[in-house]
């Protein structure tokens, strides 16, 4: 038999896992008998647990949401970041999503009803995760932006540019952004709003960050639908620079003297055909056509440009610039006296 705190943890867990329980199937998954349940229910009322009997034929408990979270005793603050991480949990592919949710729901469950509530609006999607250092996101600014995005709220907040102004002062004459928020979420490590830019009239991302809501919030609006109807789907083609497409927008063809297989190996998002022992077709996209040259320019063999004439352009351009970056030899030093 289960000595009495890890009897106690489990008939806990046990309460956290359904909304009601008989008192006899309790006892039942416990091994004890159910005088026993009833002692040990008493024992969590002590410790602060809000254990309710319910009425009906079996008989039975429940564990209601307490005015405090005992024994935890947990904070606002760290109430919302266990929220966040566990939602976030939830969409890692790492296994554990279904613990998550487990255990979002049973922390939920002890809150106090206005904690709850603010955690309910808190709706997170994690596109993508990365170990670069992530920038540091304010809580409230995480659940300001939850909030108007769950109650479709206009939200009026000040941006702070990506680079400081070249002329101090420039920036702080600057209106608000107005947008229609719809969605919070995660890429590469950081935190940003999908949003219908009001005075723009077109979808954006803003980083978190960067973000100082203001107070009021505005009007309640109509949700418009995102380009593609996705969200993940949208934000990584707006990181990779097209306009909701989901490809580059920068699309090039060339023949390499290579082996197939050994330009392969170097291309992820790419198409490699063989054309030859040592022949092969590349097509390969980039985010603008010089990037889309030098990344094809990295391969040590002649390249004969298919198309389209901007990458040839490209090609052109960057001949020009390492040819002059080749003659461009400095002075030598002039002799100390």
């Amino acid at each position: 038999m289960l000595k009495t705190s890890a009897r106690l943890l489990s008939l806990l867990s046990l309460l956290q896992a359904r909304r009601d329980w008989p008192g006899a199937l309790l006892a039942e998954r416990l091994g004890i008998s159910p005088r026993t349940v009833r002692r040990d229910v008493d024992r969590l009322r002590e410790l602060g647990y809000p254990i309710v009997a319910v009425k009906g034929p079996d008989g039975g408990y429940r564990l209601n949401a307490g005015r405090d979270l005992p024994p935890l005793l947990f904070d606002d603050e760290q109430a919302v970041a266990l929220a966040i991480a566990l939602q976030i949990a939830t969409t890692t592919g790492a296994g554990i999503e279904e613990a998550a949710v487990r255990a979002l729901n049973t922390v939920r469950q002890v809150m106090p009803a206005r904690l709850r509530h603010r955690i309910d609006t808190l709706q997170v999607t994690a596109v993508e995760r990365s170990t670069r250092p992530d920038p540091k996101v304010d809580s409230g600014v995480l659940m300001a932006v939850s909030a108007a995005v769950h109650a479709r709220e206009v939200l009026r907040f000040d941006y702070t540019p990506a680079s400081p102004p070249a002329v101090p002062g420039d920036g702080a004459q600057r209106p608000p952004r107005r947008v229609q928020p719809h969605h919070l979420v995660t890429w590469g490590g950081r935190w940003y709003l999908v949003a219908w830019d009001l005075d723009r009239e077109d979808w954006r991302t803003f980083r978190a960050d960067r973000i100082t809501p203001r107070t009021p919030t505005g009007p309640r609006f109509t949700p418009r639908e995102l380009p593609g109807g996705e969200v993940a789907a949208f934000v990584a083609s707006r990181f990779q620079g097209s306009e909701g497409t989901g490809d580059w927008p920068c699309r090039g063809e060339v023949i390499l003297d290579l082996p197939a297989a050994a330009v392969s190996r170097y291309i992820r998002d790419g198409v490699v055909e063989e054309l030859g022992p040592n022949r092969c077709r590349l097509v390969l996209s980039s985010w603008s056509w010089p990037g889309l040259a030098a990344s094809i320019g990295r391969f040590d063999a002649d390249i004969e440009v298919i198309g389209p004439a901007e990458l040839r352009d490209a090609f052109g351009q960057l001949a020009r610039r390492y040819a002059s970056a080749a003659t461009d030899v400095p002075a030598p030093p002039r002799p100390t006296p």
